[in-house]
């Protein structure tokens, strides 16, 4: 079977047998070609089998090119569609553009800038797809679809969300970690006017004020020691689309300052610079504090406080959403079973009444992170009782969860010989908890305390050893 492409199609429509005929020789070595002598003729050819590129001519007896090209389009929106005219005009040719053309050329036709502009606008539309393609995939992942929930809790935060996107409003987001700030922050921008401007996010306990202050604002070169190069900060990155800070509340009151600034004006300055760069933005913040609390105290700015939380957001901790559980678990399960390669299809009652039980204070960070691990370590495409960690079994059953069975007590340390070696207790104690686990190296590792990793190189020195 050949592994070359498949011939593009061109449909060439015009109405003078001559030009219709010649552009078809010509251009039948490289693309399969189907001539029209009308627009009527071409519309049938549209309906009857998949074309690439449309050459049209403009002025033909009933429907003219201009028409064909309103109803091609109407019928294949990505068609590629170029006009051909003998009495080109600039009127003309804009008109062309606007109903959709890919290019416009006059006659008598250059073959050779033919084949290049039909090169041209074929790799042009491609491209066109595989970004509305990359946009519908991140929708999906980043959108209000990623986000499951059908609680009433749920259901009042998209109502938010979707009043709150489509504005300028600047948002703030308050929720214990783990419950998802940052996934509605990528939803609000993914739905709003910005969503083609870039998503950019940054961490601000994870740097020190100086080091936040040069990320934020960027600096000059020769700022400070290191600052070989200009270089912009994160408010320029993400100049035409969403800056998401997360955890504001560890920004310091220096930088806060300069925050509040550009909350008001839109505009600042580099560190070590002078220049002033204006930036069209829109900020969505995010905190794990009661900020209130934090301006009460004296450690958070009232100003900027007002400045930030003009649209607020809540988000509820799991234990709050109820059915929610039983959502989460199943997306997360098919999604590690995917990722994983594991057969996993279903979650037992018994284990799905465990789970809902549990009051999950990592909220859906660690409910994520806990179905994963279930996943990985399940022997069969049932996670079962069993398979749920020893700790949530643990309160499931002190909540009064029915057949929920104790976690098995560890084993008693081996008996050894006083002349054993510490190596040697090792690997017995290895081995043992192994051979518990049926030869599964992740179970007896977890069993053992250790890594993965540590046991399988622990059993690897063991067989170079000849053990």
């Amino acid at each position: 079977m050949s592994d070359k492409a498949p011939r593009l199609t061109v449909l060439v429509v015009d109405d003078e047998k001559n030009t219709r005929e010649g552009l078809g020789r010509a251009l039948r070595r490289d693309y399969e070609v189907v001539l029209a002598e009308s627009a009527d003729a071409a519309i049938q050819t549209l309906g009857e089998r998949p074309v690439d590129v449309m050459l049209s001519d403009v002025r033909m007896p009933g429907m003219d090119g201009l028409g064909l090209l309103r109803e091609a389009h109407r019928l294949h929106p990505d068609l590629v569609v170029i006009m051909l005219t003998a009495y080109g005009s600039v009127e003309t040719a804009v008109e062309a553009m606007k109903v959709g053309a890919a290019d416009f050329l006059t006659k008598p036709v250059n073959l050779d800038h033919l084949d290049i502009t039909i090169s041209k606008a074929v790799r042009q539309r491609a491209l066109e797809s595989e970004n509305r393609a990359l946009k519908s995939r991140l929708d999906s992942k980043f959108g209000l679809e990623n986000i499951v929930g059908s609680s009433p809790a749920m259901e009042r935060l998209f109502d938010i969300v979707r009043q709150a996107a489509p504005t300028q409003a600047t948002v703030l987001i308050e929720g214990a970690s783990g419950t998802g700030k940052e996934l509605v922050a990528q939803a609000i921008h993914r739905l709003s006017a910005r969503a083609a401007g870039p998503f950019v996010a940054v961490h601000c306990a994870a740097l020190s004020s100086s080091l936040l202050e040069s990320e934020l604002f960027g600096h000059e070169k020769g700022a400070f020691t290191g600052a070989v190069v200009q270089r912009k900060g994160r408010f320029e990155m993400a100049h035409g689309g969403t800056l998401f800070l997360d955890e504001i509340s560890e920004i310091e009151p220096s930088v806060q300052v300069k925050l509040l600034r550009v909350l008001e004006e839109r505009r600042f300055e580099r560190v070590g610079g002078v220049d002033t760069v204006d930036v069209d933005i829109r900020i969505i913040a995010a905190t794990n504090r009661d900020l209130r609390k934090y301006v009460e105290e004296g450690k958070f700015r009232e100003d900027l406080f007002y400045r930030l939380d003009v649209v607020e957001i809540k988000m509820p901790p799991l234990k709050e959403r109820g059915g929610d559980i039983a959502l989460l678990c199943n997306r997360f399960m098919k999604e590690f079973a995917e990722v994983n390669a594991r057969p996993v299809s279903r979650i037992a009652p018994e284990a799905a009444a465990i789970l809902q039980a549990y009051s999950w204070p990592g909220n859906v960070r660690e409910l994520r992170n806990t179905i994963e691990k279930m996943v990985v370590l399940a022997r069969g495409d049932t996670l079962a009782a069993e398979d749920v960690p020893a700790n949530i079994r643990d309160e499931a059953r002190l909540n009064g969860v029915s057949g929920v069975s104790a976690a098995p007590a560890p084993a008693p340390a081996a008996d050894f010989a006083p002349t054993e070696s510490l190596a040697e207790v090792e690997k017995r104690k290895i081995l043992a908890a192994l051979d518990a686990a049926g030869g599964n190296r992740s179970k007896a590792a977890i069993a053992l305390g250790i890594s993965r990793r540590t046991l399988h190189r622990k059993l690897n020195e063991w067989k170079h050893d000849g053990a």
